[in-house]
């Protein structure tokens, strides 16, 4: 593949543990570009920090899981729920589907902060916890031990955008065709996923450990559902809904911010111009 090598980049992924470490390093200037949680990007440019999001990542595929005895939601009344933290972006998407759901915090059940996908995938286990949100494929893996999905974080709010590339605007003005090339990469990169879903499945089992099986589920529900966007274009209706949780959580005051105020998809148009997309 080597996309970032046909682009003349030569690029070091660094990987982070959730949202605020990544922006932080964007910030700072340790890092160029981040992968990032929407919420993450939201809060930085509300304390004045001149970040943008540039190219949509993934829509939200989480599912709620519950323990052998939680088959719905309300069957989570008066129960605890875990969550990576109490503050982070998905604990607060998880408080408004219960919300949705009927289902009110600290009223109706309790939070608990377990850490992500492995260690809440755990704390069921032990019946530390009732639920916990899972993305795809790891929502299967749960099934397939015998848990139970209680619903869809996606059917209950719909094209949420969980996350996106996100840069530091003076830095990419001043390195315009720099982003260009790297989104570039990234959109063949996507293409590529769709195009060739065997050698895909292969990667993904290999990079992320998982069992081919999973690995090609997984890979079919994303490319399905379309989670990812074909050309990687930030949905503002998916972004609004962002915004709002965002602003219900921090207590805005008055109108809720355009979601445009966070984006700039500038270099993608001319990225997807340059690949003869558009």
């Amino acid at each position: 593949m080597k996309y970032f090598e046909r682009e003349g980049l030569d690029v070091e992924v660094v990987v982070m543990r959730g949202t605020a470490p990544g922006v932080q390093a964007l910030i700072a200037g340790s890092i160029s570009a981040g992968l990032l949680a929407n919420d993450g990007p939201i809060a930085a440019v509300e304390q004045g920090m001149d970040l943008a999001m540039i190219a949509s990542g993934s829509k939200i595929t989480h599912m709620l899981i519950g323990g052998r005895n939680y088959k719905t939601w309300e069957d989570l009344r008066g129960a605890t729920i875990g969550s990576s933290t109490l503050t982070s972006g998905t604990a607060f998407v998880l408080r408004r589907a219960l919300k949705l759901k009927g289902l009110e915090y600290p009223r109706d059940y309790k939070l608990l902060a377990v850490g992500g996908t492995g260690p809440s995938f755990a704390a069921m286990s032990a019946g530390q916890i009732a639920a916990a949100m899972q993305a795809v494929p790891y929502s299967f893996q749960a099934q397939d031990a015998g848990f139970n999905v209680i619903g869809r974080i996606a059917d209950v709010l719909p094209n949420y955008l969980l996350s996106a590339y996100s840069i530091r605007r003076n830095w990419a003005e001043k390195n315009q065709p720099l982003v260009v090339r790297f989104l570039k990469a990234v959109v063949r990169a996507k293409k590529w996923f769709e195009q060739d879903r065997k050698a895909a499945t292969e990667f993904l089992a290999k990079e992320f450990q998982l069992t081919p099986s999973l690995a090609e589920k997984g890979l079919d529900y994303y490319l399905t559902h379309q989670a990812w966007h074909p050309e990687l274009d930030i949905e503002m209706d998916g972004l609004k809904t962002v915004v709002d949780i965002y602003a219900e959580q921090n207590g805005f005051k008055g109108p809720l911010p355009n979601p445009e105020k966070y984006v700039d998809q500038s270099y993608l148009r001319q990225a997807l111009k340059e690949l003869g997309l558009r």
